[in-house]
């Protein structure tokens, strides 16, 4: 099976790549020399000031890349060799970090869990750009309704079909941790067909969803702060984070 290969001359580039796919516990070969490259490196993780050393091969140019993550997953899919998949189903998990599945051909390609819903647009666009298909599909759960609605708003200009499924039956055992749970979530998302989006959908918070972001304003000032009911909303609505409610809560005094 081939593998990644890493050559540069850039120290802190190389520092930083290598860190990377160790966290990914990825298998590489460190590259020394543009010449005599063993024949199962299928993918070389370079620099734009090393890309002319590597004219006969196959590379990826790290810094052209907006991180370090993006490139590899670029280099991961051209090492499959597949340059088009036939059908995408990308699987969102909504809540406060949403969780994100990628399935092309039937085959899952990578889980991710964001920090923020704001963060999943940014996602999807990078996932598309590294597995081009003719075919693709959003699928988000139906429940945390606020946040899921913020989620397709923002996707809703990418003008690619999206549904939303029933993930009743997506919730994983309570064994793994909650990223890990969001994670395979995503991934059951992904396989379901839903009810399809045709515009965008409206914010309105629910009284349980306010005082549930109150109380989490009072667990994070350990009781000192809870924020006012337009204020959760505000946060509900994705126009500010609950950091930055507490904060102006705080400057009140």
């Amino acid at each position: 099976m081939k593998t990644l290969g890493v050559y540069t001359k850039d120290f802190s580039l190389y520092h930083d790549v290598v860190k990377e796919l160790k966290n990914r516990k990825l298998t590489y070969v460190l590259l020394s020399s543009p010449k005599n490259i063993p024949k199962k490196i299928g993918v070389i993780l370079t620099s734009k000031k090393d890309i002319s050393d590597l004219k006969s091969h196959r590379t990826v140019i790290v810094d052209s890349y907006d991180s370090i993550d993006h490139a590899i997953d670029v280099a991961l899919q051209k090492l499959t060799g597949k340059e088009v998949y036939s059908k995408v189903y990308i699987g969102i998990d909504p809540g406060e970090r949403p969780g994100i599945a990628i399935i092309g051909d039937e085959v899952l390609l990578q889980k991710i869990h964001t920090n923020a819903p704001e963060e999943v647009f940014h996602w999807i666009k990078r996932l598309l750009n590294v597995y081009p298909s003719k075919e693709v599909c959003i699928r988000i759960g139906h429940g945390s309704i606020i946040i899921r609605n913020r989620i397709i708003n923002s996707l809703i200009p990418l003008h690619i079909p999206i549904e939303i499924v029933d993930e009743t039956s997506t919730t994983s055992s309570q064994q793994i941790g909650r990223l890990d749970r969001d994670r395979e979530a995503a991934a059951s998302i992904a396989q379901l067909s839903g009810g399809k989006v045709h515009k965008n959908l409206p914010l309105i918070p629910t009284r349980g969803a306010i005082k549930n972001i109150q109380k989490q304003s009072r667990q994070l000032t350990e009781g000192k702060y809870t924020i006012s009911k337009e204020t959760a909303i505000q946060v509900l609505k994705g126009k500010k984070s609950l950091i930055e409610a507490i904060e102006n809560e705080k400057l009140k005094e």
